[in-house]
């Protein structure tokens, strides 16, 4: 944190993300004309967005119409659609799949309570017994960040140790009446996967979905496939990172490592086409949403568009993607990138996507994040200077406030007081304003640092200038 204001500013206006050309997976002729306009604007994209690196994949019904990467990777080495992407919470679709399947095997009660088939799932609140399977995978389990002690969960080395550190855990919501997203229910999801069919949850995605869809370069532990570090972006500079530590190696809600040429079988699959893992109504069931929610399971149904889309997206502290399906013309779409900052550039790449597959014009794209970091530089910098000027002005503040009534002077300490009050509450207003999602100081130094930082330097100025004040109060207070 100790960069000057100059070398801040100088900061913001470098953007990385040089565009390279595409390695693309060659499309079938019929596509051929459809592809190249895909390629044009992913190209495209990532240059008016400055990512450092994008994957993407487009199917349609049964086929990849395009699959192909841009830009470059922490070693410096290009983005083709097989580089390895962490894919955050798009697993999810992947887990419930995984759960379905044994729910066709009859090894696992889709509406059977959940306690009674794990046994260490166990919570502080006696309704936890009721949650059923299918309740987890819809998000409507009444589990959640605010009710859990994520910190304990983030200790766990496997699965099973992760359920267990929900025995503090409380409900927020009667299981079944309230949908709240929370990683908490797919994690277990995952480890009733294990339970169930007496594998680990990894190499049961390996044998029943990874292998069965050819898909050789998917796994969801860091040992069978390391991505390169992932990016975030500081006023405008991408610096390389490792991924925040904490539970994610075979985990549920995000753990999975895939590459855009993998995800294109993916998307078939879950379009209904080429190899099925489940039958059509398990399928049709994860894709549908609940009365409670516009959620299916580890889907959503975005109704923004013209036509209604299955969604999903994924956020991690270094990665970013998103994914879709669209019923209206058989595309499908996913979009990884190897990067996270304050704005999220990958959901934004995926609706032009979605666009162009419904001949469609997709809006401009254009490089927000900077110019938000840009903005940030400036409230940094002009923090700086009040707290300069703050602080040298402190003696003539001081004179005057003693000629007048003594709360009238703890009044004038209330706005360079103000910023170290938000500072110190910036973990918990994010947490209300993520719907209760635990939000820690560590997190806040990856993609949100630009933020934290202006807003830390905001707390020093107005420190800076009350210390002076009361310090410049006293003193001349003593010589009257």
């Amino acid at each position: 944190m100790r960069y000057t204001v100059g070398v801040l500013v100088a900061l913001a206006g470098v953007v990385s993300g040089l565009v390279l050309p595409a390695t693309a997976v060659p499309a079938p002729a019929r596509n051929t004309v459809l592809a190249r306009a895909f390629d044009e604007y992913l190209a495209r994209a990532v240059a008016d967005t400055g990512l450092p690196g994008v994957s993407a994949v487009i199917t349609r019904d049964g086929e990849i119409v395009h699959a192909a990467g841009y830009g470059r990777d922490s070693t410096g080495a290009a983005i083709t659609a097989r580089t390895p992407m962490r894919i955050a919470s798009l697993s999810k679709a992947f887990t419930a799949t995984a759960v379905m399947a044994l729910v066709e095997d009859g090894a696992i009660g889709l509406d059977h309570p959940v306690a009674d088939q794990i046994p260490e799932f166990r919570t502080g609140d006696p309704r936890s017994a009721r949650i059923t399977v299918r309740q987890l995978l819809n998000q409507t389990s009444g589990l959640s960040d605010r009710g859990t002690d994520i910190r304990a969960t983030e200790t766990a080395e496997s699965l099973e140790q992760y359920t267990a550190t929900l025995r503090t855990a409380t409900l927020t919501a009667e299981p079944g009446t309230r949908w709240e997203y929370t990683n908490v229910n797919y994690n277990v999801a995952a480890r009733l996967v294990e339970v169930a069919s007496g594998t680990t949850f990894g190499e049961f995605l390996r044998q029943r979905i990874f292998a069965p869809l050819d898909m050789p370069d998917s796994a969801v532990d860091d040992d069978t496939i390391t991505p390169a570090q992932g990016f975030n972006s500081l006023f405008g500079h991408w610096i390389a990172r490792d991924e925040l530590p904490g539970f994610l190696d075979n985990s549920g809600s995000g753990g999975v490592i895939t590459t855009a040429a993998d995800m294109g079988r993916w998307l078939i699959t879950q379009s209904g086409h080429g190899s099925q893992l489940v039958g059509p109504e398990s399928l049709a069931l994860m894709h549908a949403p609940t009365p409670v929610r516009d959620y299916g399971m580890g889907w959503g149904l975005d109704t923004e568009h013209d036509e209604p889309l299955l969604t999903h997206s994924g956020n991690l502290f270094t990665y970013t993607s998103a994914a879709a399906l669209d019923p209206s013309t058989g595309h499908g779409f996913a979009v990884l990138a190897n990067s996270a900052a304050l704005h999220d550039s990958a959901y934004e790449i995926l609706n032009g996507l979605v666009a162009l597959g419904r001949g469609q014009q997709p809006a401009p794209l254009v490089n927000t994040r900077l110019r938000i970091e840009t903005g940030l530089a400036a409230v940094l910098a002009g923090a700086l200077g009040l707290g300069v000027a703050g602080v040298v002005r402190s003696r003539r503040w001081a004179t005057r406030r003693l000629r007048t009534r003594w709360w009238w002077t703890v009044l004038g300490c209330v706005p360079p007081a103000a910023p170290i009050v938000l500072f110190a509450s910036y973990p918990q207003a994010l947490s209300v304003l993520t719907n209760g999602r635990t939000v820690t100081w560590a997190q806040l130094t990856f993609f949100p640092a630009p933020l934290t930082i202006a807003l830390l330097t905001c707390a020093f100025a107005g420190a800076g200038t009350l210390a002076a004040r009361l310090l410049q109060v006293r003193w001349l207070g003593s010589l009257r």
